[in-house]
Order: C-alpha cells, then structure tokens, then sequence
C-alpha cells in the first residue's frame, strides 16, 4: 500500500526559506514521476513541481521557477522540496502526490487527475 507523508510546513516570514518533505513508502519501481501541489483557501489545487522517478526530469510552475527546487533521497525514500524566497502568496496546504504509469508529462504535469496517491498536506503560511 503506497503512503506518502508531508512534513516541514511552518508559518514563516516573506523572503525565508522552507524544505518540505515527502516520505514514501510502499512504492514500486514502476512508480513513475512525484509531484508537489498546493491548494490556498477559496483556490483550485495547483501544480507547483514535478520529478520524474525514472530520468530524473525535473517541471516547475512559472510562479515558482528560480525559487523552489524538488530532489530526491533515494536512500530515504523521501521527495524534497526546497522553497527559498517565500512570498505571502505560497501560503497554501502543500501536497505531494505519485502517478504509476508512464505518460509524457513535459505539459501536462500540473494536472492533478493524473496522480494516483496523495498525501494528507502540511501547511505553509508566509506572513510578516
């Protein structure tokens, strides 16, 4: 049974900087790209990053690009992801989220119906 487990939200100042966690378990080698999405009240879920699990392909939403950086820690079965530059508008529930089969993601990654296992989130509010 896959289980994916945010941790490493916080309520924090403009400009400070944040790494959320994914832990896994449970998935097999056919699992194939891992995905980070956040949801802000009164919002749609939105894509923030995606990274392949086979090649290592790494998306971005434009708001987050140049900021945010998604990795991986093989060994410990944990996703990353690494927010510098917090802005009041990355306040959001962060969820991370697997899809298991192959499908070319380059434009389509944001879609959240395409991911078969989330996690229950972790909150992240930037305030001063």
């Amino acid at each position: 049974q896959v289980q994916l487990v945010e941790s490493g939200g916080d309520v924090v100042a403009p400009g400070s900087s944040l790494r959320l966690s994914c832990a896994t378990s449970g998935l097999t080698p056919d699992y194939y790209a891992i995905g980070w999405f956040r949801q802000a009240p009164g919002k749609e879920r939105e894509g923030v990053s995606c990274l392949g699990l086979s090649d290592s392909s790494t998306y971005y939403a434009d708001s987050v690009k140049g900021r945010f950086t998604i990795s991986r820690d093989v060994s410990e079965n944990t996703v990353y992801l690494q927010m510098n530059g917090l802005k009041p508008e990355d306040t959001a529930v962060y969820y991370c989220a697997v899809r298991r089969k192959p499908l070319v993601l380059r434009n389509i990654w944001w879609l959240s119906p395409l991911y078969d296992n989330w996690g229950q989130g972790t909150q992240v509010s930037v305030s001063s």
